[in-house]
């Protein structure tokens, strides 16, 4: 493990469940919680944008062919009230992380 790499998995490993705010190497940002981590990657829970989902959830139901949100056929209770999804997974190399810090959860 190179040395760069060996210090972003021990700042990664001592803020384990931690929200976070990363920069990768090529200059992207975002903010996220860190899931989990191994000897090459780091998975993180980011935070979903509401536009985007709702787009995403009208997606899903045109490809199924339903007229109506969620998934299941009405009457029969399944899929309607589901919550909508609040996170997503992000799965990135180790050597891709330029730098974390810690945010306030509030």
């Amino acid at each position: 493990m190179k040395s760069n790499t060996k210090h972003m998995y021990d700042l990664c490993k001592s803020h384990m469940h931690s929200y976070v705010f990363a920069q990768t190497t090529d200059g992207s940002s975002f903010d996220g919680i860190i899931t989990g981590l191994d000897d090459e990657y780091v998975y993180f829970a980011v935070p979903v944008d509401p536009n985007q989902q709702a787009y995403q959830e009208h997606e899903d139901n045109r490809q199924f062919g339903f007229g109506y949100p969620g998934f299941g056929y009405p009457g029969f209770g399944y899929g309607f009230g589901r919550p909508p999804r609040r996170f997503q997974r992000l799965i990135l190399p180790l050597a891709a992380l330029a730098a974390i810090s810690i945010l306030p959860w509030y």
